[in-house]
C-alpha cells in the first residue's frame, strides 16, 4: 500500500505561497510556460524553503484550469560537492512529500543530505495542493465494507457512487485528474522549474510506482531512481487480492516466529497460533470490545496484523492483544476517525482497474482471500480498495506490464516479508525490468528498506552518490531496527494501516492506511 495506502499519517500545516512565471520551454507541450518557484522559509521548518507551482488540472489542456502543486527543497548541506537534486514521495497514495523532506535529516544519510538538494512534494489531491475533499455527513453514511448479503453489497456501490459523486463536486475539476500518470507529467514540470537537466528519484511505496511511470514517459531525464517496497502495477484484481493475501498471512506466520523464540512476547512458551485462533472466533461472537465500547471483528483483528508489520512491532501488538485475551479493552488498536480530505480511492480508483462487478464475485473472492490467509481473513488494505472502487466507472491509467526503455539502471529493494507491498510484487516487477532494474532483498519484515541496516543503506547511498548498482539478488540480512520513514508516517497512530468500526458494523482504514 503513506512511506506509505498504498499512504502518510503526517500533519498538514501551511507552507508559504508564491509563485512568479517565467517563461520555461516545455518542448512536449508547446506554448505552455512553467512558472518558476518562489522559495520562502517554511512556516513548519524553517530551514526549508517552501513554494507553489501552478500547474495545469489537465496536462491535454495545458492552457485550461490550473492550481497550486505544492513543493519543498533542502538545500545541499555541502554546495561544492553538490551532485543535483533528488525528489522523493513516501507513498499513499495520499502522502506528503512536503512533509516527508521536513524529516529527510533523519531518515537520509547525512552524505545524501550533503550532496543532494531534497525536494518533496504533496501530489495532486493531496495535502496542500488542492487536497480531494469529501463531504464528513456522507461519509458518516458508510456501510460496512465486507457485506453479508447481496442486499448489503448492492448498498456498498450505490454508496460508493454517492460517496465519488459527492468528492467530486466538492473538489472540483482535479477529481478527474489524480492518476499517477498526471503525477509522473507534474514531476517533469518541477524538474523544469528548478532548472535540471536530469533529475534523481527516491520513491518509497505507491512513491516507487510513480516513479515507475515517469521512468516510462520522461526516463531520458532521469540520473537514477531508487525503488523502495516496489509496487506491480500489472495485476489483475484476482492476483491482485491473492498476492496481497499472501503477503499479510506470511507476516502472521513471522509474529509467531517471533513469539517462539522471544521471551519478552506475552505469549512466550505457549500456542499462539490457538491463542489466535479463539481470539478470532470471539470477535465472530461479537464479544470484543474498544474502549468507545464498539465491537472489534475479526477483520479488524486482521488489519492490526497488517499495521504491525509495517515497523515491524512485535511486542507492542503482543500486548495490546494479551489486553483483549484477559478481557481488557485495547487501549490504541481500533479507535474511530474522522475523514474529511480523502485522496486515496480518488487515486487509486484512476489508476486500478480493480473492480469486484457482482456479489457473486465478491464472494468468491472474499472466499479465496479467507482461504489464502486465514488468521487475517484476508489482507485489509487490499480489501479496502477492492471494496472502495466497487461501483466505480473504469480506470483511465489501468493495469500493463512495466515498460521502461530508456530510463537509466535502477535499484529495486523489497522486505521479504512486508504487508503492503508484498514481495511478490517486487519479484514480479523486476522481472519485467530485468534490464533496466537491479533487485536487492532485505531478508527481515517491515515496510520501506532504506534504512533496515547498514547494508540496506550503503547499497542505497552507493548508487545514489557513485550510480554504483550491486548485483541483482543481493540479500541484506535481517536486523531489529524499525524503519524511520514507517515511525514518521504514523506519527499519530500506533499501528499504521489499522481498522477502525464503522457505524455499519464493517471496518474501514484509518487515514493512515496505504501502501
Amino acid at each position: 500500500m503513506r512511506a506509505s495506502v498504498f499512504g502518510a499519517v503526517l500533519a498538514s500545516a501551511a507552507v508559504v505561497l508564491g509563485s512568479a512565471q517565467v517563461a520555461v520551454a516545455a518542448p512536449d507541450r508547446p506554448g505552455f510556460e512553467v512558472g518558476s518557484i518562489a522559495w520562502r522559509p517554511c512556516a513548519e521548518a524553517p530551514a526549508i524553503e517552501c513554494g507553489f507551482l501552478e500547474l495545469p488540472v489537465d496536462h491535454a489542456r495545458p492552457r485550461g484550469e490550473k492550481f497550486q502543486l505544492a513543493v519543498s527543497r533542502r538545500k545541499a548541506g555541502d554546495p561544492s560537492r553538490r551532485i543535483g537534486a533528488m525528489i522523493i514521495n513516501p507513498g499513499g497514495p495520499g502522502g506528503s512529500g512536503v512533509e516527508f523532506s521536513f524529516r529527510a535529516e533523519g531518515f537520509f544519510s547525512k552524505e545524501i543530505t550533503d550532496r543532494f538538494d531534497v525536494i518533496g512534494f504533496d501530489p495532486r489531491g493531496v495535502a496542500r495542493s488542492a487536497p480531494i475533499r469529501c463531504s464528513a455527513d456522507v461519509l458518516a453514511k458508510r456501510p460496512s465494507l465486507y457485506p453479508q448479503s447481496r442486499a448489503e453489497f448492492e448498498r456498498l456501490v450505490a454508496f460508493n457512487q454517492e460517496l465519488r459523486a459527492d468528492c467530486r463536486k466538492v473538489s472540483g475539476a482535479l477529481f478527474d485528474h489524480v492518476s499517477t500518470t498526471d503525477v509522473a507529467h507534474d514531476i517533469d514540470l518541477i524538474r523544469r522549474a528548478l532548472g535540471e537537466r536530469k533529475i534523481n528519484w527516491f520513491g518509497v511505496s505507491y512513491g516507487t510506482f510513480m516513479g515507475q511511470q515517469y521512468a516510462e514517459l520522461y526516463g531520458r531525464n532521469l540520473r537514477a531512481m531508487v525503488s523502495d517496497s516496489t509496487v506491480d502495477h500489472s495485476l489483475g484484481t484476482w492476483q491482485f487480492a491473492a498476492t496481497l493475501s499472501r503477503g499479510v498471512e506470511d507476516v502472521f506466520a513471522e509474529w509467531v516466529k517471533w513469539n517462539d523464540r522471544d521471551p519478552a512476547s506475552p505469549f512466550h512458551g505457549q500456542d499462539l497460533r490457538r491463542i489466535w485462533k479463539d481470539l478470532l472466533a470471539r470477535a465472530d461472537r461479537g464479544e470484543l470490545k474498544d474502549p468507545l465500547g464498539n465491537v472489534i471483528t475479526a477483520e479488524a483483528l486482521g488489519a492490526g496484523v497488517q499495521g504491525m508489520g509495517y515497523y515491524p512491532d512485535w511486542k507492542w501488538f503482543a500486548d495490546d492483544i494479551a489486553a483483549l485475551v484477559n478481557g481488557v479493552p485495547a487501549t490504541r488498536s481500533f479507535g474511530k476517525s474522522e475523514l474529511v480530505n480523502y485522496p486515496e480511492p480518488a487515486v487509486f480508483c484512476d489508476d486500478w482497474n480493480v473492480r469486484i462487478g457482482s456479489w457473486s464475485e465478491y464472494q468468491a473472492i472474499n472466499a479465496m482471500n479467507v482461504r489464502l490467509s486465514p488468521n487475517t481473513r484476508g489482507n485489509a488494505l487490499g480489501h479496502f480498495f477492492l471494496a472502495s472502487c466497487a461501483g466505480y466507472p473504469k480506470a483511465s491509467n489501468p493495469q500493463r506490464p512495466l515498460n521502461i526503455k530508456h530510463a537509466p539502471k535502477f535499484l529495486m529493494t523489497n522486505s521479504l516479508h512486508d504487508p503492503a507491498t508484498v514481495y511478490e510484487w517486487a519479484v514480479n516487477a523486476h522481472r519485467q525490468t530485468r534490464d533496466t532494474s537491479v533487485l536487492v532483498t532485505y531478508e527481515g519484515s517491515g515496510h520501506t528498506v532504506y534504512d533496515r541496516s547498514e547494508c540496506t543503506r550503503k547499497i542505497n547511498d552507493d548508487y545514489l552518490l557513485s550510480l554504483k548498482l550491486p548485483r541483482t539478488g543481493t540479500r541484506c540480512a535481517e536486523t531489529a531496527k524499525p524503519s524511520v520513514v514507517v515511525r514518521l508516517q504514523a506519527d499519530s497512530v500506533p499501528y499504521r494501516g489499522r481498522l477502525s468500526v464503522s457505524p455499519g458494523g464493517g471496518s474501514v482504514p484509518s487515514a493512515s492506511s496505504g501502501i
